[in-house]
C-alpha cells in the first residue's frame, strides 16, 4: 500500500474527503434546478403550436441545445450513482476526484445549453443580428463569472496550490 493510500484512509483525511464531497454535492445541487428546470422548458417547446415556424437552422439548434442539457443533468447527477456503486470500497478519493470533473464538464454543458437556449429564443422573437449579440454578451458574462472571476480570484490570492 502506497504512502498516499494510507494517507487517505486516516480518519482526519475521511473526515476532509466526506466535507469536500459534501460541499460538492450542494453546489451542484444549486445547478441540477437549473438544468431541470431548463429541460422541461425544452421538452414542452416541441410540443408548442408555433414549433413547426422554426426554420431547419432553428431546428437543429432545438436539438443541439436539448442534448446538451440532457448531457449537462447526466453530468450533474453523475455523482451520486458513482457513490453508491463505489460506496463502502475504498474509493473516497476518486469518487472525490471523478465528481469533481463531472460537475465542470456538466456546468460548461449547462452554460451552452442555457446560451443556446436564449439565442433560439430571442432569434425566434426578434431575430438572427438581436439574438448573435444577446447571446454573445450572456455567454461572455456567464464564463467571466463562472470560471474566469473565481480563476482571476485564485491567481491574484496566490491559491494556485492544491487545497489541503
Amino acid at each position: 500500500m502506497s504512502a498516499t493510500q494510507i494517507q487517505i484512509h486516516t480518519p482526519e483525511a475521511q473526515a476532509t474527503f466526506d466535507k469536500a464531497y459534501a460541499e460538492l454535492l450542494q453546489e451542484v445541487r444549486v445547478a441540477q434546478t437549473g438544468v431541470q428546470f431548463l429541460l422541461g422548458f425544452l421538452m414542452t417547446l416541441a410540443f408548442s403550436p408555433r414549433f413547426p415556424e422554426l426554420s431547419t437552422w432553428q431546428e437543429y439548434q432545438y436539438v443541439l441545445t436539448l442534448t446538451a442539457a440532457f448531457a449537462a443533468a447526466t453530468l450533474l447527477t453523475a455523482p451520486a450513482p458513482f457513490h453508491r456503486v463505489v460506496f463502502r470500497h475504498g474509493l473516497k478519493h476518486r469518487l472525490l476526484s471523478l465528481s469533481h470533473g463531472f460537475a465542470l464538464a456538466g456546468l460548461v454543458l449547462l452554460m451552452i445549453s442555457m446560451s443556446s437556449a436564449l439565442l433560439l429564443v430571442v432569434a425566434f422573437v426578434l431575430g438572427s443580428v438581436t439574438s448573435a449579440v444577446t447571446g454573445a454578451l450572456v455567454f461572455s458574462a456567464m464564463v467571466w463569472l463562472w470560471f474566469g472571476l473565481p480563476m482571476w480570484q485564485r491567481l491574484r490570492h496566490g491559491r494556485l496550490a492544491a487545497p489541503r
